[in-house]
């Protein structure tokens, strides 16, 4: 989705060109585009998505749109900052929004939603039957791909709901990435495999008959089954793909409609990185597998981005300046106190005596202002190394707009920390 470019930036303290020059993310422009329907918040663990996420449906809605925010992060960090005391599969309005919109937020609960989807295919004999099922509850609780699968549901089931004009998603923390996006494919190869294709092959020819039918090679088939996943697992698994059958055609179906929806123009990818190797390493594997997708993708959003108000004053310089201040010079002698001394008493005691020379010795305020020269040095170097990671991903991707974010002094944990990290999103200000 293209978004309009921000003015070049002032250039830095060393007169070098501002390498985001034209292409600065314009963040407000994408969330005030009432062709934006859905901002999805994609990164590694760790970077700020959640906060992101929570700050851009906050910022929308206090701008005038209708926005809920889902997350898939099981921190309960979201709900504190809207003050909320918990967040659960149903949408909640944030109270303390100031503008025409609206805010709700919700978090994933995959069980839940997984029952919703039961209940709203079946009947309610045949639902009963699937979520009494052992094999259901392993897998609707914790079977690997279901929490990504179940958030392309969720997020499928709040836009045709059709209630707000903006959805807000915060991806689960994955080191593989883009896993929900996954999840069709994942669920394809699962229905598709060789295991659930035979489970259901008596039921599809003919129950009973067809169960003599297949007699001898299923036997065999069950026999070793059995004894790899043991009797009940089989029969547990069976009993499911049974009650299933009837409804993996729209587990399909939906998925893809909701993957589709991904890729339409009203759908905006926001990449979240942190401006460290690990972290942007990581973002770059996204924008690559977003656009080998065909994922609209908007830009980089560059979480805690550090700072400082004494550009002008290099590490070296601070670092010398240290040095200066916690070894001062010996003071030159004055020539009459030169005088005086030779005709005193020049005794190894008279020495010891008369103590340390003046200056030797720095004051209590030169230690204290080494440490602070120490400091903004260590915060020199830091932002040096941020911008040289930074720059390289540029370099590397010099058509995706970016938004830095500078660092906050602490944590969020209320609204007016949240309009903070909006702000910053805006003016992308380091």
């Amino acid at each position: 989705m293209s978004t309009t470019p921000r003015k070049p930036a002032a250039p830095g303290p060393a007169g070098a060109a501002d390498p985001l020059a034209g292409r600065r993310l314009d963040v407000d422009a994408l969330i005030d585009d009432p062709a934006t329907a859905i901002v999805v918040c994609c990164g590694s663990g760790g970077v700020g998505k959640t906060t992101t996420a929570a700050a851009l449906g906050l910022r929308a809605a206090e701008r005038g749109r209708k926005v809920v925010v889902l997350t898939i992060d099981p921190a309960r960090r979201l709900a504190q900052s809207m003050g909320l005391t918990e967040l659960d599969n149903t949408p909640r309005v944030v109270k303390g929004v100031s503008g025409p919109g609206e805010l709700q937020a919700m978090m994933l609960d995959m069980k839940r939603t997984f029952d919703e989807v039961v209940l709203a295919h079946a009947d309610p004999e045949r639902a009963r039957q699937i979520m009494e099922n052992p094999f259901y509850q392993s897998l609707s609780s914790g079977f690997a791909g279901t929490q990504e699968y179940m958030a392309m549901e969720k997020l499928g089931q709040l836009q045709a709901e059709d209630r707000w004009d903006l959805i807000v998603v915060d991806t689960p923390p994955s080191r593989s990435a883009l896993d929900f996006l996954d999840a069709p494919n994942r669920l394809g190869s699962f229905l598709d495999g060789k295991l659930i294709r035979i489970l259901m092959a008596p039921a599809k020819v003919g129950g009973r008959s067809a169960m003599k039918f297949l007699n001898v090679g299923m036997a065999m088939f069950t026999g070793v089954l059995g004894k790899v996943l043991g009797a009940n697992v089989l029969q547990d698994l069976s009993t499911f793909v049974t009650a299933m059958d009837s409804m993996f055609g729209g587990f399909r179906e939906r998925a893809d409609r909701t993957y589709q929806l991904l890729q339409a123009p009203g759908t905006a990818f926001l990449v979240v990185a942190a401006p460290e190797r690990d972290a942007l390493r990581e973002a770059a594997y996204f924008v690559d597998r977003l656009e080998t997708d065909r994922m609209p993708l908007a830009g980089l959003v560059l979480n805690r981005v550090h700072s400082t108000g004494a550009p002008q004053l290099t590490a070296e310089r601070a670092l010398a300046a240290a040095e200066t201040l916690e070894s001062p010079e010996q003071s030159e002698p004055d020539p009459a106190d030169a005088a005086a001394d030779t005709s005193a008493d020049t005794s190894d005691a008279a020495e010891e005596e008369a103590g340390p020379a003046v200056g030797a010795v720095p004051s209590e305020t030169e230690v204290l202002a080494a440490g602070l020269l120490r400091l903004h040095a260590e915060r020199m170097q830091r932002i040096a190394r941020e911008r040289r990671m930074r720059d390289r991903f540029v370099s590397v991707y010099p058509d995706v707009p970016v938004v830095e974010v500078a660092a906050l002094a602490g944590d969020v944990h209320d609204l007016e920390g949240l309009r903070e990290i909006g702000e910053r999103l805006n003016h992308g200000k380091a």
